[in-house]
């Protein structure tokens, strides 16, 4: 089984982002439990980040139909971007949203997340253990 890890912009500096929203753990740290996790799951995975829009739907599009499935925390291009959305739609694997932050609780831009809408389910608001919990379920689809 080989799962996505699909990380947008900003994720790469989370060690220097607000602590209370994102805690203290960096990007390295979230590499390795994912690593880790998928070890003892015995899955593979490809962690991949890019700050920018295109680079992201490229990502999908090279990899997203070799995939098994996909765990996605698209940052603040969750809330408004379609392309993303659109490249994520025609995958016919399971998907699940990622947010280290409870964007319900936060500025009201955030709350709706448009990439959800075309995922198997959402994850938000546990930290960096949302991630694991998406592997978990998924590595259970096998």
């Amino acid at each position: 089984m080989r799962i996505l890890i699909i990380n947008g912009p900003n994720i790469n500096i989370l060690e220097k982002r607000n602590k209370k929203i994102y805690g203290n753990r960096g990007y390295d740290d979230l590499k390795k439990l994912i690593e880790t996790r998928a070890r003892k799951l015995k899955v593979e995975v490809e962690i991949f980040q890019a700050n920018g829009e295109g680079e992201i739907i490229d990502f999908i599009h090279r990899e997203g139909f070799k995939s098994d499935g996909i765990i996605i925390n698209a940052g603040a291009y969750s809330h408004y971007s379609y392309a993303i959305r659109d490249a994520l739609e025609v995958l016919a694997v399971p998907k699940i949203s990622v947010h280290i932050s409870n964007i319900h609780a936060r500025e009201s831009f955030r709350k709706r997340d448009i990439i959800a809408e075309v995922c198997t389910g959402s994850i938000c608001g546990l930290g960096l253990d949302g991630y694991l919990l998406a592997l978990e379920y998924l590595a259970g689809k096998t």
